[in-house]
């Protein structure tokens, strides 16, 4: 949805920009395989921070259709790629028609992100809140910038989505938190929920479990490896995922513009979430410090010079990744 994509976005609003992925795996090099290894590493950074989507990451990285693509593919009509030849031929029938490859890849690079990153990320969040929110203020910031050059032919409609889009993440953003002891059907919902909302532009699945009040309780069981809990909430993200973008491929091979569109309002709206300038219910800093005011409201001071350079520098770290996944998409056929 990037540069490259800007030629497909000329077509009509029913010209099919999703591809089916056969044979996909086949075109991927070594060099491929590293560079989307390396994009995985950056949507599982984004993940870890409640507010911020890995979707953001993969769409401004160039691969984001490639992904709801192959995700899309998994389904029952699997069993009539596997009967074609059958035997190993039709399970590797399987893995090119899924582009499973890319997925394993991409997979790995975002689990690399979360066994690495997450402690360095969370010891910021706990301790310096004000720079690394800064640097995802500016980082969405300068996605939503680059997104908006790529709609083309603007009408009511998609200035309605995008309008819709920025309503619903504002609102989202700004519901009250669940308290209440989740059950285990309740785990399995919420885990459908956060799944679509994590590959969703604009909007975290870690703050939508945090919003529904299941994201400590799915921490403890990590960590205390709770298998009833594990299995049930990653029963609830495989069903989730398996049908939302399978709808999501629909209207992007459909309603290119207009999803865009759409997903950009995303973006924009959860500039609410990842505003650097946060206090608690009582105007001071706390873990629980979820209140937006003005910079020169913040407790310690707005401190410019700092959040500003790093709100500069999370731009061009995006722009940056942006020229590169325009580089280094692999173009679908």
């Amino acid at each position: 949805m990037t540069a490259p994509n800007s030629q497909r976005s000329s077509l009509p609003e029913s010209s099919p920009s999703v591809q089916p992925n056969t044979d996909l795996t086949a075109k991927d090099s070594p060099k491929d395989l590293v560079t989307t290894y390396i994009k995985g590493m950056a949507m599982g950074a984004a993940d870890i921070v409640p507010g911020v989507s890995g979707g953001t990451i993969a769409l401004i990285a160039g691969i984001y259709e490639r992904l709801i693509n192959a995700i899309g593919s998994i389904g029952p009509n699997l069993w009539q790629v596997y009967r074609r030849q059958g035997g190993i031929k039709g399970l590797l029938d399987i893995w090119r028609h899924v582009d499973a490859t890319f997925l394993l890849v991409l997979v790995l690079g975002i689990a690399t992100s979360f066994a690495t990153l997450s402690g360095f990320i969370k010891y910021l969040l706990d301790n310096q809140p004000l720079l690394i929110w800064s640097f995802f203020f500016g980082l969405v910031v300068a996605t939503v910038g680059i997104l908006l050059g790529e709609i083309k032919r603007w009408n009511v409609a998609r200035a309605g989505l995008f309008i819709f889009g920025i309503v619903a993440a504002v609102g989202i953003s700004s519901m009250p938190l669940i308290t209440t002891e989740p059950s285990l059907p309740y785990i399995f919902f919420s885990g459908a929920i956060a799944i679509c909302a994590m590959i969703l532009p604009g909007i975290s699945g870690s703050f939508i479990l945090l919003l529904l009040g299941v994201y400590d309780r799915v921490l403890e069981a990590v960590h205390s490896f709770n298998l009833p809990i594990i299995f049930t909430l990653m029963a609830g993200m495989i069903t989730g995922l398996l049908l939302f973008t399978r709808a999501l491929k629909w209207l992007l091979s459909r309603y290119y513009q207009g999803t865009l569109a759409l997903l950009t309002g995303f973006i924009a709206g959860s500039l609410v979430k990842v505003w650097p300038w946060k206090v608690d219910a009582l105007g001071t800093l706390n873990s629980d410090a979820i209140h937006n005011v003005a910079p020169w409201n913040y407790p310690t001071g707005a401190q410019w010079l700092v959040t500003l350079g790093l709100m500069i520098l999370g731009a061009v770290l995006v722009t940056a990744l942006s020229v590169w996944g325009n580089k280094t998409k692999s173009v679908t056929h």
